[in-house]
């Protein structure tokens, strides 16, 4: 069964093996098809529920259809949104966020200092909680005897 651009027919690898199952591509990610499409959205990493609803309204989409529901050219209207709206999503999104982390780890500023101490960053309590971000780490000993 090919000629499938962004719904793919994959087989399932769980039970019996005529059975299968399809899995909607959107911007590099798998998105479960049982879900409904605003809370499958949301597995795409920089895609929270309310970006979420905005993109559904945009592209013409009832948010409570189920994903496997979904025409191919649904699923390209979506995808066009999500790709003509500038929004950092995934790979790109994950990067800025670690070379911002290591901007700041490099200047010495307080945020920095705590990432690079293992600390809360955001001014939580520490005396109380945080006590796996505190817990010393020890190399772990050799195991194989």
């Amino acid at each position: 069964m090919g000629g499938f651009s962004s719904v793919e027919k994959c087989v399932n690898l769980g039970g019996s093996g005529d059975r299968g199952f399809f899995v909607a591509r959107i911007a590099g990610v798998n998105v479960p098809t049982q879900k409904v499409v605003e809370i499958a959205l949301t597995y795409i990493y920089g895609i929270g529920p309310k970006r979420s609803s905005l993109i559904c309204e945009e592209a013409g989409i009832e948010a409570e259809r189920r994903v496997k529901t979904l025409t191919e050219d649904e699923l390209s209207r979506l995808r066009s949104v999500i790709d003509g709206s500038g929004y950092e999503l995934e790979g790109d999104l994950r990067r800025r966020v670690r070379q911002d982390i290591k901007r700041k780890v490099d200047l010495g500023c307080y945020e920095g200092l705590r990432h690079r101490k293992g600390l809360p960053v955001h001014g939580q309590r520490t005396s109380s909680n945080a006590q796996t971000c505190k817990r010393v780490r020890r190399p772990q000993a050799d195991k194989r005897g």
